[in-house]
Formats: structure tokens, sequence, C-alpha cells
């Protein structure tokens, strides 16, 4: 783990979480991206279009093909939003509210597994480890010139 980068570590954490919910959902004919969305529509108000992708961080070719198949296997329905005639309100239906439901307790047994297995304080000391490396990566203080330059003089005083 030592000579592991922290990006490393991330992506190879995050594929392997990707790779379990994305066998999980196979056996209900869909995947993780359809049940990251059914859970970011809000269940009863329906959620703007527009708004979805951020809320994922999904890229929008991404999330119009998701969508697509979502409408197609009858989890959504596309409604103009009645505020704004330009936007659509994407909504639930019944069987999408079932399947939200089911994507719903699928993340909550990961959460109880993961807590079940490592302890409160070792929980937290991820979440503020995480939630200060996005704070880095969101104010840009991750490639500025003087961090690159601090970091290129700890490269070289770790080399001599």
């Amino acid at each position: 783990m030592k000579d592991k980068t922290i990006d490393y570590i991330l992506r190879a954490t995050w594929q392997a979480v990707a790779r379990m919910y994305n066998e999980e959902a196979s056996k209900y004919d869909a995947s993780m991206a359809t049940g990251f969305a059914l859970l970011s529509i809000d269940k009863e108000g329906g959620t703007p279009s527009t708004a979805l992708g951020p809320k994922m961080g999904m890229e929008a070719t991404s999330l119009t093909r998701t969508l697509k198949s979502m409408e197609d296997k009858g989890l959504i329905v596309r409604k103009k939003n009645p505020d704004d005639g330009r936007g659509v309100l994407i909504y639930l239906t019944d069987f999408g509210k079932e399947k939200r439901a089911l994507s719903k307790s699928t993340v909550l047994q990961f959460n109880e597994a993961v807590k079940h297995n490592i302890s409160e304080e070792k929980l937290q000391h991820f979440i503020e480890v995480s939630e200060t490396i996005n704070e880095l990566i969101l104010e840009k203080n991750i490639f500025t010139n003087s961090s690159v330059s601090e970091m290129t003089h700890q490269t070289e005083n770790t080399e001599n």
C-alpha cells in the first residue's frame, strides 16, 4: 500500500464499488447509473432534467442515454415543466418507485456492511479525508504554482 498513490487507491476503490453495484443491478436488468438516477429523482415532485446531470456528476450524453433507457423500461416519464415551458421534469412511475426502493435498500446494505467492518472513528476519518480532498479540488488548490513548486522542492529533497 505504501507505493500506491492516493489517486490510485481512490480510483481502484471506486472501480470495485462500481463493479459491485453493476453486478447487483444486472440481476434486475439495470445498471449502477440507473440506480443512482432513481435515487436522484424526487419521488413525489419530479426533478428537472437539467438538475440531474450536476446532481449525479454525469455528462449530458451519458445522462441522456440513461434516461432514454429508463423511459423505455417504464421507470420514468418526462413531462413539460409547468413553471418553465422550455424545461422538462422527470417523474418516477410506480414501477420506477419500486425499483428506487430496491436501489435504496442495496445502498443501505452496502453502508451497513462497511459500518459493520470499520470502526466509527475510522469512518469519520475517511469522511474527513474525502471532504478535504474534495475541498482542495473545488478550491483549485492542487495545481497552483506554489503547490507545484513546493512539491518539486520536496521531491528533490527526498531524492538527495
